[in-house]
């Protein structure tokens, strides 16, 4: 596994991954970006800094989540997600074909090891409310305005 860290609008990214895919984005106020990406990842860290530039709203290198089959079957869900767009978790568990697996759907979210890239923030509460995101709502809330500025803002 080969490891990056580079420096965003919301805070250091780290990037792990390997020849079979990326497996984790993250993103914290600790740390410092790396002086050299492993060539692994230089396809990851291009397309992250031209999503955050505004020039990127989907991403195409390959990803190698580590989960369960469940959380597999939510993450892979939370891409149909458009760019721009949001969702609800009682959506997301009815596309899912089972609206009582509600918590087990949100607590799969919770767990999703690639952040951005498999769009967790795009799923908000039933109400309209910003709720629950690993990395903290405001990075939520601004991951959801970068994505579109006049219809979510109004959201907020």
């Amino acid at each position: 596994m080969e490891t990056a860290y580079i420096k965003t609008t919301l805070g250091i990214a780290t990037i792990i991954g390997d020849k079979n895919g990326v497996s984790v984005i993250s993103v914290s106020d600790e740390g410092e970006a790396s002086e050299i990406v492993p060539a692994i990842l230089v396809n990851a860290v291009v397309q992250l800094n031209e999503y955050f530039e505004g020039k990127r709203n989907n991403f195409t290198f390959k990803v190698n989540p580590k989960g369960t089959e469940f959380q597999q079957k939510v993450w892979k869900s939370l891409l149909e997600i458009p760019y721009g767009e949001t969702r609800t978790y009682m959506e997301q568990s009815k596309i899912l074909g089972d609206v009582k697996a509600i918590r087990a759907v949100a607590s799969a979210n919770g767990k999703n090891p690639l952040w951005i890239v498999v769009p967790c923030h795009r799923v908000i509460g039933t109400n309209g409310s910003l709720t629950g995101y690993a990395g903290g709502l405001w990075r939520k809330k601004w991951l959801l305005e970068h994505e579109n500025p006049t219809t979510q803002q109004s959201l907020f």
